[in-house]
């Protein structure tokens, strides 16, 4: 399961386009959970939707009193624009064109509209549904560790059927999902292909046309227009004339985003911590090396001063420090014959460095210093690799969860394995990384437009890429005592 994520969509409902947030499901305490920008009041769970992705993007910036203000991302969500949270073609939902998409002939984009579509209205129905979480808490719900009350939190465990309860709110959704001709929308345009293939195409019209209605009207008792009271009816354009808003805005994708309303703190008694880069979807885990801001501070002064730094990479086979320096501009490391040498802790490599053993960092004249500080190897944070990290955003990305992912989360790392690649003579990354490869491309993209919104589809190419080049990188690395 993806790591938890934040993603724009667009809803159109009755010739009105919404916009607002969804977190995708993730897991956490052994549960699945998954979320949509909302509040209960009154009994009743709602979604906030707002006009534009401006107006979203205001009410983020200044708002805590939603049930995704304790996301592990919401402080990354916080401090974007309206360009970040304008949801990609994969992530709008017109819930008005069913019967059109239904009237045509059920070629591949036709199903997997409508499987789309269908399948983010029952997530909506598993997160509001709070009629049947009243009756069914014991067997199908489970709070959330804080002990709050799930009556009062939109973010509710998903059911393991993956649908509304047919006693709950949404029992005509619960009709619908239960079609066989329904269900034949998850298997793709195969499931629709030959005489029978098209007796369940007219089949999934006819339901669509039985139940639908109903469907919108139990969906629409928990749409909140007004998002949160901060918008009214009137500052929506027609679905049409928010198209063209859209199309018009993103003709401008490649222009710099720099006039986009900047972050801001959250309002006093916000949960919400500083907003990390914009445009990164998941927060920067902290590395597993781990000490006080203050200590890696101090610490710093005399790495700086000796010209070495302490360096953290992060691989799938594990993680640790070693020293890193420049010489005429090319990195070396603490190792020898290629081979960099890693520790597990910063304990461990001070007792190497005071140790008498040979390596690429005996030569240079500032080693004696080194080897005689007590001064711990501490990394500061532009200093560690996680490369798994990359490899998992890549993955979510396209996965589907695209829309606060850009392109500069590809420069740090990268930095990292190209001092690697350097010094250990890894020429398949080099390779990996030119400028005509996919993934050499894109860092270039990143370094031109570092706010360049990353993805499904460049994610889905980069990613095997960047498989590899962790395998090079990781075939460089020596794991010592």
């Amino acid at each position: 399961m993806a790591r938890p994520s934040i993603v724009p969509i667009a809803l159109t409902v009755d010739d009105r386009t919404g916009f607002t947030l969804w977190a995708p499901p993730w897991e956490e305490d052994g549960e699945e959970w998954q979320a949509f920008l909302g509040t209960s009041e009154d009994d009743r769970a709602r979604v906030h939707l707002f006009p534009t992705p401006a107006a979203l993007a205001v009410f983020c910036r200044t708002r805590t009193d939603h049930d995704l203000a304790d996301h592990p991302v919401w402080p990354v969500v916080v401090g974007l624009g309206a360009a970040d949270l304008t949801p990609d073609d994969d992530h709008r939902y017109d819930l008005d064109g069913v019967y059109d998409i239904a009237a045509e002939n059920p070629d591949r984009w036709a199903v997997e509209e409508l499987a789309a579509t269908i399948d983010i209205v029952t997530r909506l129905a598993e997160c509001l549904d709070v009629e049947d979480d009243d009756d069914d808490e014991d067997e199908e719900v489970t709070d959330a560790d804080d002990g709050a009350d799930v009556d009062d939190d939109i973010e509710l465990e998903r059911r393991p059927d993956g649908a509304a309860s047919r006693d709950g709110e949404f029992s005509a959704l619960a009709d619908l999902v239960a079609r066989p001709e329904i269900g034949s929308l998850g298997l793709g345009v195969e499931a629709f292909l030959g005489r029978s293939g098209e007796d369940a195409w007219v089949g999934v019209g006819g339901a669509l046309d039985d139940l639908w209605e109903d469907v919108l009207e139990e969906l629409g008792a928990h749409l909140d227009w007004t998002g949160g009271g901060t918008v009214a009816l009137g500052d929506y354009p027609s679905a049409a004339e928010a198209d063209d808003e859209d199309d018009e805005f993103g003709d401008d994708e490649d222009d710099d985003t720099e006039d986009a309303a900047p972050g801001t703190r959250p309002a006093g008694g916000s949960t919400a911590a500083p907003a990390a880069a914009a445009g990164v979807s998941t927060i920067a885990r902290p590395g597993r090396i781990s000490a006080p801001p203050a200590e890696v501070a101090e610490a710093a002064g005399f790495w700086e001063a000796v010209g070495i730094l302490p360096v953290e990479v992060v691989v799938p086979e594990g993680s640790g420090v070693t020293l890193r320096c420049y010489v005429d501009d090319r990195a070396r490391f603490l190792g020898r014959n290629g081979e960099v040498f890693l520790f597990a802790s910063p304990a461990d490599l001070t007792r190497f460095c005071r140790g008498d053993e040979r390596h690429d960092l005996t030569e240079i004249a500032s080693w004696p210093e080194v080897a005689d500080t007590d001064t711990p190897p501490l990394p500061a944070d532009q200093d560690r690799y996680d490369l798994t990290e990359l490899t998992e955003v890549l993955a979510e990305v396209a996965g589907g969860a695209a829309g606060l992912v850009d392109h500069r989360v590809l420069a740090q790392q990268v930095e990292g394995v190209r001092d690697v690649a350097e010094y250990a003579g890894l020429t398949r990354v080099d390779e990996l990384l030119g400028p005509d490869a996919p993934l050499g491309r894109a860092v270039a993209r990143g370094e031109r437009q570092p706010d360049a919104p990353l993805r499904a589809e460049d994610a889905a190419v980069l990613r095997p890429a960047w498989d590899q080049v962790v395998t090079e990188v990781s075939g460089a690395l020596v794991f010592r005592d």
